[in-house]
C-alpha cells in the first residue's frame, strides 16, 4: 500500500510540474532549439513513460510495481542535412527499469506493453531511402517490425501487448519476432503503387540482437531468418484537408500518419528448426520441424466522426493463426473500440475498450495433458482505458484489465490489474 501511495504521489507531482507554467520557459527554449535543428534536418526527441502497475486481485501475487522506459531518439532528414532527397536516418536508444508485470498477474499475453529487461540497449537504428516519387522504399538496420506491420492506430491506445502485435505472432519463434523491446537486424522493402495501397516485406535475423544471456550477437548459426510480408489498404484524408492534422497523442506510436480505415493481410515465416510440442522420436527427443509460419488479418474502421473530425469513434479487429505443432497459441482474436473528444471540454482525450483472447493449440494442450498438468483452452484479457492529454508534451492514462484464466492455468485465479501511466515528450 505504501509503494502504491508513493507511486501515485510521484506521478501526480510530475504531472503538475510538466503541466504547469513552472516549466514553460524551459519548454519554450527547448522548442526553439528543436525548431532550429529541424530546419537543418536534425530532429531529436526524448520520451519517458512511467507506469504504476497494481495487481489488485488474483494472478500469482498481489502487489504494486513501478516501470519506466526512456527513449532517446534522433531522426535525420537527408535532404535538409546533406542534400540527399529521400534519405532518412533514425536512431533510438532505450533505457528501462522495473520488474516484469507477469510475475504479478501471471498472464501470458502481457498486461503491460512497457515490460522489458532493465538496462540500456540499442532499440532501433536504420537507414531508409525512398525513391521513384516515393513509390519505393528500402530500409536497412535494426528495425521494429511492429512499427509498420500489424499496426492499427485504434488498437495503439490500449496497454495489453496483444493489441500491438497479435499473440500468435508476438509470442512466436525462439525469443519472439523483432518487436519491442528486443529487435533484430535486417532489411525491409515497400512498394506503394497508389496513395492508399502498400505492399511491404521484411527479412530479419530469426532471433533478436540482444540475447537472454546478456550477449549481443546477430545471425548466429541456427538462428534462421524471419520473413514478414503484408499488403495493406487504407483510406486516407486529402492532403490539403487542414482538419486532419497530426494527432496530439505523444509517444512511440504518435507519429503514425492518420487514416480513416485500414485493412491489412500479412504472413510470417521462420526458417529455423523448431521442436514439436507433443510428438517425440523413439529416444524421447522432440520431433523437428523445419520452419514455423502464421498469418494475420487486421482491420481498423472509423464508425463515426463530426464534420470537423474532432469527435471520432473507431473500432478494430485482429485475427491471427500459427502452426500449432511448434507454437503454443494456435489462434488469436482481438477487438476493440475507441472514441476521441466525447468528454465535454476535453477534445483530445480518448477512451477505449478492448478484448484479446489467445487459444492454446492442439499440440500444446496435448503436451500439458501428457505431463499431467491441468490447462484451460484460452486466456482472455478485457481492458478499459482513458487517455488524458494534459498538454502537448504530457499525457496521463489510467487503465484497468481483467484477465480470465491467466496463462491458461486453472490454478491461477482471474486477475484484476490497474495501471496508471504518465508520458512525457520533449
Amino acid at each position: 500500500m505504501s509503494l502504491r501511495f508513493n507511486s501515485i504521489i510521484g506521478l501526480t507531482t510530475l504531472v503538475y510540474l510538466f503541466g504547469s507554467g513552472c516549466t514553460s520557459s524551459w519548454a519554450q527554449d527547448w522548442s526553439a532549439v528543436k525548431d532550429s535543428l529541424a530546419a537543418r534536418g536534425i530532429m531529436p526527441s526524448v520520451i519517458y513513460d512511467a507506469n504504476m502497475l497494481s495487481n489488485l486481485d488474483g494472478g500469482l501475487q498481489r502487489g504494486t510495481i513501478l516501470q519506466g522506459n526512456a527513449y532517446l531518439q534522433l531522426l535525420i532528414d537527408g535532404e535538409k542535412f546533406v542534400g540527399f532527397p529521400g534519405l532518412r536516418i533514425y536512431l533510438s536508444e532505450l533505457g528501462t527499469h522495473g520488474p516484469n508485470a507477469g510475475a504479478f498477474a501471471g498472464d501470458a499475453q502481457g498486461v503491460s506493453n512497457m515490460t522489458a529487461p532493465s538496462g540500456f540497449r540499442s532499440y532501433e537504428g536504420w537507414l531508409q531511402y525512398n525513391f521513384l516519387n516515393n513509390q519505393w522504399s528500402v530500409l536497412v538496420g535494426q528495425y521494429d517490425v511492429g512499427s509498420e506491420f500489424y499496426r492499427l492506430q485504434t488498437a495503439g491506445l490500449l496497454f495489453n501487448q496483444a493489441f500491438g502485435t497479435g499473440t500468435t505472432f508476438g509470442l512466436s519463434g525462439v525469443e519472439g519476432p523483432s518487436i519491442f523491446p528486443s529487435t533484430s537486424l535486417g532489411a525491409r522493402i515497400a512498394y506503394r503503387p497508389t496513395d492508399n495501397f502498400v505492399i511491404r516485406s521484411a527479412l530479419l535475423d530469426g532471433v533478436p540482437l540482444y540475447r537472454p544471456d546478456g550477449t549481443v550477437s546477430p545471425f548466429r548459426q541456427g538462428d534462421g531468418l524471419l520473413i514478414v510480408s503484408e499488403a495493406a489498404w487504407s483510406k486516407r484524408p486529402q492532403p490539403d484537408d487542414p482538419s486532419h492534422g497530426p494527432r496530439i497523442r505523444i509517444g512511440r506510436f504518435s507519429d503514425v500518419s492518420h487514416y480513416d480505415d485500414k485493412i491489412a493481410l500479412g504472413g510470417w515465416h521462420y526458417t529455423a528448426e523448431f521442436n514439436d510440442l507433443s510428438e517425440f522420436d523413439a529416444r524421447g527427443n522432440p520431433l523437428q520441424h523445419h520452419g514455423s509460419s502464421g498469418a494475420y488479418l487486421a482491420i481498423d474502421r472509423v464508425l463515426s466522426e463530426t464534420a470537423e473530425h474532432k469527435n471520432q469513434v473507431g473500432a478494430f479487429l485482429q485475427l491471427g493463426l500459427s502452426e500449432q505443432q511448434v507454437n503454443r497459441f494456435g489462434s488469436y482474436t482481438g477487438a476493440g473500440i475507441a472514441a476521441q473528444g466525447v468528454v465535454a471540454g476535453r477534445p483530445n482525450d480518448e477512451i477505449g475498450l478492448g478484448v484479446a483472447s489467445a487459444r492454446n493449440g492442439f499440440s500444446y494442450m496435448q503436451s500439458q495433458l501428457q505431463l499431467g498438468l491441468p490447462v484451460n483452452r484460452a486466456e482472455t484479457a478485457i481492458e478499459g482505458t482513458y487517455l488524458i492529454q494534459v498538454g502537448n508534451s504530457v499525457a496521463v492514462q489510467p487503465d484497468v484489465q481483467y484477465v480470465v484464466h491467466p496463462n491458461t492455468d486453472p490454478n491461477i485465479r482471474d486477475a484484476w490489474v490497474f495501471q496508471l501511466r504518465l508520458e512525457l515528450g520533449f
